[in-house]
């Protein structure tokens, strides 16, 4: 299991097409914390890695959402692709 795999899961289980997590609540679903990097925008880019180096955006784009960090409020905001 991929460490952002449980991130996956909870938002395949979500029923809207947006949603704002927090740092904390984003945490608490994988079990562990994010990297000081996360606060930056390019963490949560959306672009397909070809290496695999970035796991976590695999993880968002596998469950069919798009992820745009809040700036400044340690918040994303996922919103589900068109199919």
């Amino acid at each position: 299991m991929a460490k952002y795999d449980p991130l996956s899961g909870y938002l395949r289980r979500q029923k809207t097409d947006r949603l704002e997590l927090s740092f904390a609540e984003i945490e608490r679903i994988v079990g562990a914390m994010l990297p000081k990097s996360a606060a930056r925008p390019q963490w949560w880019a959306n672009e397909t890695d070809p290496s695999g180096r970035h796991v976590q955006i695999r993880a968002w784009r596998e469950a069919g959402f798009a992820a745009f960090l809040i700036a400044g409020a340690d918040r994303v905001r996922f919103e589900r692709r068109p199919a």
